[in-house]
């Protein structure tokens, strides 16, 4: 007979056999249902190489930091002397085919509509870019492969460069705080003149301070391996979408087609 506080090995024997079965059956059903759950997934259409869940998901993200994000907020800056002097070179899409620098000129089509067929397009030299007001900018340039560098860069202010030339608006006029939110368009696209690369960036993220057309980097020329004639800075941005040697700047209210978007990436690529 058992006494109080004695100890019982069948019961303890029949407790931890129940146990062990209930946990053994818990972890085949987590398996089965992870099984089904990985299944599911690889069974979904794509858009573009993103599986649609995950391109949902990377969606409202970037609708979630579009509504949150402000032209006002500036990325931090530094000091010259703070600027690395060995830039580093991160990519060559768009710039493997043959450029004659002198024949350069940026094709800025100015109202383009959703449908993208080229209209009111102008030819702006590197010249009368240079001719506008210069901007500098030293910041913390990030690439979305994890590495960052402080960097100095040069150039034209997009939003100096948009109301000068009166980019960017459906009506045509010069864009500035008067403009009716329905003139803008919501998107800037750019590509490289081989088509080979290609950004599209929301507007109030185009329009920001610290946005630039940029020619120089370290108060020297831009070179060829950072995109001369003319790249994108964009601050506010990760490293993807700072498009090297312009060829193209049209503006849609549709998304235009974003070259690591197509890839899988976020298309917003907001820090």
């Amino acid at each position: 007979m058992d006494t109080p506080g004695s100890f019982d090995e069948k019961e303890f024997r029949r407790l931890v056999r129940r146990k062990t079965m209930k946990s053994f059956f818990l972890f085949f059903i987590f398996i089965a249902l992870l099984y089904a759950g990985y299944s599911w997934l690889i069974a979904q259409p794509k858009d573009d190489k993103a599986l649609r869940p995950f391109r949902n998901i990377l969606n409202a993200n970037g609708s979630v930091f579009a509504r949150s994000f402000s032209s006002d907020n500036k990325a931090p800056e530094y000091s010259k002397k703070a600027a690395t002097p060995r830039v580093r070179v991160n990519g060559d899409a768009g710039m493997t085919s043959e450029l004659d620098q002198a024949k350069w000129k940026l094709k800025l089509v100015r109202n383009s509509g959703s449908s993208l067929i080229l209209s009111d397009t102008i030819l702006i030299s590197l010249d009368e870019l240079k001719a506008m007001p210069k901007t500098e900018v030293v910041f913390n340039f990030k690439c979305i492969e994890g590495w960052s560098q402080v960097t100095w860069w040069g150039g034209v202010r997009f939003s100096d460069f948009a109301k000068k030339y009166r980019a960017g608006t459906k009506s045509g006029a010069a864009p500035d705080e008067k403009n009716k939110q329905e003139d803008i368009y919501r998107y800037a696209g750019l590509e490289t003149p081989d088509k080979e690369y290609y950004v599209g960036i929301d507007m109030p993220s185009m329009f920001q301070s610290q946005t630039i057309l940029c020619y120089e980097m370290n108060g020297k020329p831009l070179p060829e391996n950072q995109g001369a004639p003319l790249r994108l800075i964009i601050p506010v941005k990760y490293g993807i979408k700072h498009l090297k040697r312009i060829g193209t700047i049209f503006f849609s209210d549709d998304p235009p087609p974003d070259y690591w978007a197509k890839r899988g990436y976020d298309y917003f690529a907001g820090l």
